[in-house]
């Protein structure tokens, strides 16, 4: 998971994570990672569109949108 966090860091392209907050709530979300400092990254939030800090271990998954083969092949 940190590989795909300092990927979105680097090339700056958005990833989907579930994240679970402190309240146990859960929720999905596109993010462009800014910055990974320990137990926690800071990040440009597109469903909230401001900047949001998100702590690493209440990250569930994450990973780059599948892009659709047939919608590059029209």
């Amino acid at each position: 998971m940190l590989r795909l966090l300092q990927e979105s860091r680097i090339s700056k392209k958005p990833i989907e994570v579930i994240y679970m907050a402190d309240n146990g709530s859960v929720t999905q979300r596109s993010i462009i990672v800014n910055e990974i400092s320990g137990k926690s990254i800071k990040v440009w939030c597109l469903l909230r569109n401001e900047k949001r800090t998100f702590k690493v271990d209440n990250i569930l998954s994450c990973g780059f949108k599948n892009i659709n083969k047939r919608s590059l092949a029209q």
